[in-house]
């Protein structure tokens, strides 16, 4: 079970990686994958279990993927430290961007919805 939802996982990260290099070099290959296997699990309407113990067990391992980028902050500190009101200033502005994104979409689906339950 668990090799099955793995060949999975790696199938469409393969599919995601080829149509990145013949069509769309904007986007990351496994990107193109993770949508793709969106589509196909939205489409199909449920998860199954190979890809779902697959998806458990890579998950335990997730920490792991911190590592890295906790190195690369301790080994360049001096470089961010230098640019370190730039780096504040574009946390700042994407925050703020994103709660103004988020506010006004969660108005239109509240709209949406009290809409939908006059209708009914």
């Amino acid at each position: 079970m668990l090799l099955r939802g793995l060949t999975w996982l790696v199938l469409f990260q393969l599919i995601g990686t080829a149509i990145n290099h013949l069509l769309v070099p904007v986007l990351p290959g496994p990107i193109i994958g993770l949508l793709l296997m969106l589509g196909y699990l939205v489409w199909r309407g449920e998860v199954g279990e190979p890809l779902s113990l697959a998806a458990s067990s890579l998950l335990r391992y997730l920490p792991l993927l911190l590592v890295p980028p906790a190195v690369g902050v301790m080994v360049y500190a001096k470089d961010i430290a230098a640019d370190f009101w730039a780096i504040v200033g574009a946390l700042v502005l994407s925050l703020v961007i994103a709660m103004g994104f988020v506010g006004l979409l969660m108005q239109k689906l509240v709209k949406r919805q009290a809409q939908q339950e006059e209708e009914q």
